[in-house]
């Protein structure tokens, strides 16, 4: 493939992108990552260059890997924090600060620098299901240079590129690979569903056999699980939702068991803006926990994956989010959390060239 296809795009989501695309971004991943253990210089890839990062979110892996890429790229990147964004009365005048609309922001970066990131979802676009991921696109209509995702409330791109690149680590490809996202309990019921959606979409993209399980009331995007289905038709592998995790867990080699909001949580069409149903179908599920009962019921060579942070004691227990090595099933968090930098690098060194 041209790489010069790269230059200049902007990075959303991975629907944007074909699968061919994806895998060369993943052997520039696998490359980086090479030098970066090695030691070998790569610093002349983004000399001089500048990436804007702009946090409406908390951030400990996204800030940190993509400062620390920028650097080993020998870029910097400057960190903006704006605040709160606020519901536009009128369309054309969305808000990025409280004094500036996004159409300005985005233009007044273009002409200092070679790409926007940003970070937004949840209680700052007020759980209106959407918003924010509209929001990134207005930027990326204003912007000259490329704007990255760096999660948005419909989409997580680049977690779900360091989660595929960790599933060809471990196990050299993707064909025959039960894949499972399943939902999990948390005290917190403010969780996007970013890195869920984004991960099934990057798992049937790479032909794996896919298992999206949840309870009733915690559904995602349908536009999301269309484009699972259609990719699944496409490119090998399979697509099903199933309400039980044990179910899910049999047989699986990747398990990712990670909460996300309750369909109530979100305004309305999509939600009924209501915390207390959403709190109840939550405290209705807590069983729904990844255990080493459940570890057990997956493939004797599985891995425990999961975004980070994660909720020790609800989402998962010690003994599993802990076993980093032995026989049997183990967890790879912390291969999954350094594989962020290595992809994040990857796309900034082919879209910012």
């Amino acid at each position: 493939m041209k790489t010069e296809s790269f230059h200049g795009r902007d990075f959303i989501t991975l629907l944007d992108w074909s699968r061919e695309e994806i895998e060369t971004i993943l052997d520039v991943a696998l490359d980086l990552k090479r030098r970066f253990a090695l030691g070998e210089p790569h610093d002349h890839l983004l000399r001089g260059k500048t990436l804007f990062m702009i946090f409406y979110n908390m951030s400990l892996r996204t800030r940190n890997s993509f400062e620390a890429g920028m650097t080993q790229l020998g870029g910097h990147a400057h960190f903006l924090e704006p605040g709160k964004i606020y519901t536009p009365a009128l369309p054309g005048k969305e808000v990025a600060y409280t004094t500036e609309r996004v159409s300005d922001v985005a233009r007044v970066l273009s002409r200092m620098g070679h790409a926007i990131a940003i970070r937004c979802y949840g209680d700052p676009v007020d759980w209106v299901y959407g918003a924010a991921n509209e929001m990134i696109r207005n930027f990326a209509y204003w912007a000259d240079i490329p704007v990255l995702n760096m999660e948005c409330d419909k989409y997580h791109p680049f977690q779900a590129l360091a989660d595929i690149l960790t599933v060809k680590e471990k196990f050299g490809g993707f064909s025959g690979v039960k894949f499972v996202m399943s939902w999990a309990y948390s005290p917190s019921i403010h969780k996007p569903r970013a890195v869920p959606q984004s991960a099934i979409i990057a798992a049937t993209m790479m032909g794996m056999d896919v298992v999206l399980a949840h309870p009733k009331g915690f559904e995602l995007d349908p536009e999301v699980i269309k484009a699972c289905e259609e990719n699944a038709r496409r490119y090998g592998g399979s697509f099903e939702v199933v309400n039980d995790m044990e179910e899910a867990f049999r047989g699986a080699h990747v398990v990712y068991p990670k909460s996300w909001a309750a369909v109530p949580m979100f305004k309305p069409p999509v939600g009924e803006d209501s915390p207390e149903k959403a709190r109840e179908l939550f405290e209705a599920n807590k069983d729904w926990i990844c255990d080493v009962e459940k570890m057990n019921l997956a493939h004797p060579e599985a891995i425990y994956m999961h975004c980070l942070p994660c909720d020790r004691g609800f989402e998962v227990t010690d003994e599993v989010i802990d076993k980093t090595e032995g026989p049997g099933w183990r967890s790879v968090v912390f291969d999954e959390a350094e594989n962020r930098l290595h992809v994040q690098k990857a796309v900034m060194a082919l879209v910012m060239r």
